[in-house]
């Protein structure tokens, strides 16, 4: 007898109200899954969507704990969730996806890295550090040259952890934490791939995709499916990302975002284990969006086609610079009216300068055209404040 999931008494948590997790609930609504979600903010994005809205803190061990015995299968849409309180209730039989395991060795740089190489999965060298100040006596010894790139091991995300170090004066202002440092990859192309995985072992893969990034905000600014790349290097990622979530014996989604080098290799970057970024085109490109894919993996459901209908570009819709408060989107209405342009407002009602706050999806038969059409969205709607 399968688990009744739809118009029934059971209960899906789900750790985060952020726009992930407002996206997910798309399809929670679809097949009316009930839902639970906890985050810090009142006002965070998913809370309209889901059946029941807590508000708590997704570090502290009680609040976890106590939102987790509450539900059937518990799920998450960030990584920075107390992992102590996951395991104790795997050993009280709730279902977690991804596993505890899992997020423990993710939420940490140094042990991601270090699971890559013992699982022989491609990734550029590095050294581990128990503090920042350690790196400066490491180029003193020589065991350490510029440049690098210095990644903090905890916390880091979208631009905030991670910084290119090519001289002593680059490391100065850095937080003194646990941290890597990382040969500085020449890359032709970073390339992401989704991986789905449930607990039969069914998989399933989404196409290449390219990210191309803001040189300033080292944040994603488009997200290109398919990758304007040769056959047998999206085959070679698409077996690296297969790797991966193997490794990870992950259950869910599993996003591995990797860099191409000048020579072709591919080498893994880092993981996310949930619906990603790189994946939003899904929504008006899949046949199976991602948080629909995420949804059926985790509850054991028969995986969704993944092929593409239509090539379609992501643009990053974040707070301009030099503008906090309530949000205006000026220019809306300019981009709605271009053809497969689709607007995606997360309804965070503060903006500041880099925040990610919507994303706009353009969807054509030609990627060319539509990476045309995704650079004039972009010169053209912004995200300013009243």
């Amino acid at each position: 007898m399968s688990v009744n999931y739809f118009s029934s008494n059971f209960k899906l948590g789900i750790l985060g109200g952020g726009q992930l997790g407002k996206m997910m609930l798309y399809h929670t609504r679809k097949y009316d899954i009930y839902t639970c979600v906890l985050d810090p903010s009142k006002d965070a994005p998913a809370r309209l969507a889901c059946d029941e809205f807590t508000v708590g803190d997704l570090m502290d061990f009680d609040t976890v704990l106590e939102f987790g015995k509450q539900v059937d299968i518990l799920t998450i849409e960030i990584e920075n969730v107390n992992v102590d309180a996951l395991e104790t209730l795997e050993d009280e039989g709730i279902k977690i996806f991804p596993s505890s395991k899992t997020l423990r060795t993710i939420q940490n740089k140094a042990h991601q890295k270090l699971f890559y190489r013992d699982h022989n999965i491609p990734t550029a060298d590095f050294s581990r550090f128990a503090y920042t100040s350690e790196i400066e006596e490491a180029i003193e010894n020589g065991g350490l040259s510029y440049p690098f790139v210095w990644k903090s091991a905890r916390f880091g995300y979208d631009g905030t952890g991670v910084k290119i170090v090519k001289r002593y004066t680059d490391l100065i202002d850095l937080p003194n934490v646990e941290c890597i440092a990382e040969d500085l990859i020449r890359f032709k192309n970073e390339l992401a791939v989704i991986v789905a995985r449930n607990e039969k072992g069914d998989l399933k893969t989404y196409p290449v995709v390219e990210m191309e990034f803001h040189p300033e905000a080292n944040q994603v600014e488009y997200v290109i499916c398919p990758a304007r790349i040769p056959n047998e290097i999206a085959k070679k990622a698409e077996l690296v990302a297969l790797k991966t979530a193997a490794a990870f014996k992950h259950v869910g989604l599993l996003a591995v975002e990797m860099f191409q080098t000048q020579d072709n290799n591919i080498l893994v970057n880092e993981v996310a284990p949930r619906p990603h970024n790189s994946g939003h085109y899904s929504i008006e490109g899949s046949y199976t969006d991602q948080f629909e894919q995420h949804i059926r993996a985790i509850l054991g459901l028969p995986l969704g086609k993944t092929d593409s209908k239509v090539a379609g570009v992501m643009v990053n819709l974040v707070g301009a610079e030099n503008y906090n408060g309530n949000v205006v989107y000026k220019n809306i209405e300019n981009i709605l009216a271009m053809d497969g342009v689709t607007p995606h407002i997360y309804g965070k009602k503060q903006t500041r300068p880099f925040r990610k706050m919507g994303h706009v999806t353009i969807v054509n038969k030609d990627i060319n055209e539509a990476r045309k059409i995704a650079e004039k969205v972009k010169r053209t709607i912004e995200v300013i404040s009243e």
